[in-house]
């Protein structure tokens, strides 16, 4: 548990954290206008977070012992630097919690995870409507990295290319 700025503590979330989790995913996509996209469960993030094999990690705060927020990340992999980065999946506080430095205080964390880590990135995607978090990141100093479009693979059409093996 790391005690930050203004009576905010962030944590590792624990397996009884996975109902929070998932509320806090739903309110993010309510925000980002993709309610319609969350397919997560409770057992599907108990497995991702706390299986055998995590795929990721959390990161909640709160704030006078009440969840504000949240981060979900988890390492990548650079060929061109030989090292693992920290990808930040998710970095979401609750309205009701905005502007207490709550989003600065878990961008601070998961850099000095990166660093402790020995990563060599620190990454991120932002929507391109979402002007706020924009100014936000790039007062902390990140880039947009031109040149590079996201592509994706999902339903149909990740099925059509695997099949394509047999």
């Amino acid at each position: 548990m790391t005690r930050a700025d203004h009576g905010i503590v962030l944590r590792p979330a624990r397996p009884d954290d996975v109902q929070l989790v998932l509320a806090l995913i739903r309110e993010l996509a309510d925000f980002e206008r993709l309610s319609d996209a969350v397919v997560a469960d409770e057992v599907l993030l108990a497995d991702a977070l706390f299986g055998d094999a995590p795929a990721a990690e959390v990161v909640i705060a709160e704030a006078d012992g009440t969840p504000a927020g949240f981060a979900l990340f988890f390492h990548t992999f650079s060929t061109f630097l030989g090292r693992r980065g920290l990808y930040l999946e998710d970095l979401f506080v609750r309205p009701a919690f905005r502007g207490r430095g709550i989003g600065l205080q878990l961008m601070r964390h998961l850099a000095a995870l990166a660093i402790a880590r020995n990563c060599g990135r620190f990454e991120w995607t932002v929507l391109d409507w979402n002007a706020p978090a924009i100014g936000f990141y790039r007062a902390l100093g990140a880039q947009p990295q031109d040149g590079w479009t996201v592509q994706r693979l999902e339903g149909d059409a990740l099925h059509a290319l695997a099949d394509a093996l047999h």
